[in-house]
């Protein structure tokens, strides 16, 4: 225990139901998530992590996760900073990565990534497939392999996209919000060149849609390939009812963000990873 918060490696049930009160209350604050969707998940099935949690004489008043295998990544809920937990944490690591939300200058850190939410209202031009090309859905218990070595081999040097393993993508296929039809594959000569998975945020007010995984195989690139599935995707949001969608972009792929921009897509916030070192 550090202070008022308490540390533990498992939520108990009580814990992780205040937890995720928490979370909702503070989206519906925010009008926006509260934590990364990795992170909320790690709650909601109650899977182990470091959790930190601080109480108020009201109850469960902040909560932080810590993770990761190489390194400690801490995500607070709200996406803010509180230095006493940092200096707690520091004590126990020589460094840590922190995920903040917004604008945030902190004396000290560096920043090691900077991811960008872009959004685009729908609908937008839709560029068509090559001819010869077969576009179709994602089909559970066929097409899990094929789609991991495919995305894997297009984000060969990604921290996150190119490391998906049979259980990431069987964990995702199996959340309540997985629709096969917003999970669109592109074949080529009965080889998978792209694809582009689609996610509805059905639960929150405004019903936006998610650009959830956008990939071209290494093969397969400069064809505009890219351009075309993106497309693709946004046209099957718009057939379900969605006036707008997001999607998250490194700011160092330069490439991606010229694409995204030239079909409409704006600057609408920047997350920012944190190093702090001793």
């Amino acid at each position: 225990m550090i202070g008022a918060w308490q540390s533990s490696t498992k939520l108990t049930s009580e814990q992780r139901l205040e937890v995720l009160n928490l979370l909702n209350r503070t989206e519906a604050e925010l009008g926006r998530e509260a934590i990364d969707e990795g992170r909320r998940r790690i709650v909601v099935h109650g899977w182990p992590a470091q959790h930190w949690l601080h109480y108020h004489d009201t109850g469960l008043a902040e909560y932080a996760i810590a993770n990761g295998i190489k390194r400690t990544t801490i995500e607070m809920c709200g996406g803010g900073i509180d230095e006493g937990l940092l200096d707690h944490v520091l004590k126990e690591h020589e460094s840590v990565d922190w995920w903040t939300r917004g604008p945030m200058d902190v004396a000290g850190a560096e920043v090691v990534r900077t991811l960008q939410l872009l959004r685009v209202m729908l609908p937008v031009p839709v560029v068509e497939v090559p001819a010869g090309a077969v576009l179709r859905n994602f089909e559970p218990g066929r097409d899990e392999d094929a789609w991991i070595a495919q995305n894997n081999a297009a984000f060969m040097h990604h921290p996150e996209q190119g490391a998906w393993l049979r259980v990431d993508l069987d964990e995702r296929t199996n959340e309540p919000w997985f629709d096969p039809s917003g999970f669109l594959l592109l074949e080529i000569e009965g080889k998978l060149a792209a694809s582009c998975w689609t996610k509805v945020h059905e639960l929150h007010p405004d019903r936006f849609g998610e650009i959830y995984v956008i990939s071209v195989d290494p093969a397969f690139q400069g064809q505009g390939l890219g351009r075309a599935m993106v497309t693709q995707g946004l046209a099957s949001l718009r057939k379900k009812g969605v006036g707008d969608a997001v999607l998250f972009v490194d700011e160092s792929n330069t490439g991606a963000r010229m694409l995204y921009e030239s079909l409409g897509f704006h600057l609408e916030r920047e997350d920012r990873l944190l190093r702090f070192a001793r």
